[in-house]
């Protein structure tokens, strides 16, 4: 069982960066494959990044690769995602996820892989 936790969203001009943190509760994180998503008003929650339990590996939406980064630092319990050059059209709810892995280094790409979710925090652009 796992509790995830976001922080560090905000009000960002155009071309600002974030980090974002996702902090999660228990002594396995490593254990845990994570992700990142967002949901706009209206839309649907997309796929964003994802890193495996070691952090070894990692993979990126096309709409997000160059500019945005994830990581994770296991001694700490927290993933991170640095979002850079943002764009009103980055304006969202941002999720982080984990799923369980089984040791193997995999990464997930969909919301239904993902057993446990964070609460969301809010990023609004200004342009």
């Amino acid at each position: 069982q796992v509790q995830l936790v976001e922080s560090g969203g905000g009000l960002v001009q155009a071309g600002g960066s974030l980090r974002l943190s996702c902090a999660a509760s228990g002594r396995t994180f490593s254990s845990y494959a994570m992700g990142w998503f967002r949901q706009a008003p209206g839309k649907e929650r997309v796929f964003l990044a994802a890193i495996s339990g070691s952090g070894g590996r990692t993979s990126y939406a096309d709409s997000v690769k160059g500019r945005f980064t994830i990581s994770r630092d296991n001694a700490k319990n927290t993933v991170y995602l640095q979002v850079n050059s943002l764009s009103p059209e980055d304006t969202a709810v941002y999720y982080c996820a984990a799923r369980l892995g089984d040791s193997s280094g995999s990464i997930y790409y969909t919301r239904i892989q993902y057993g446990y979710w964070g609460q969301g925090t809010q990023v609004t652009v200004s342009s």
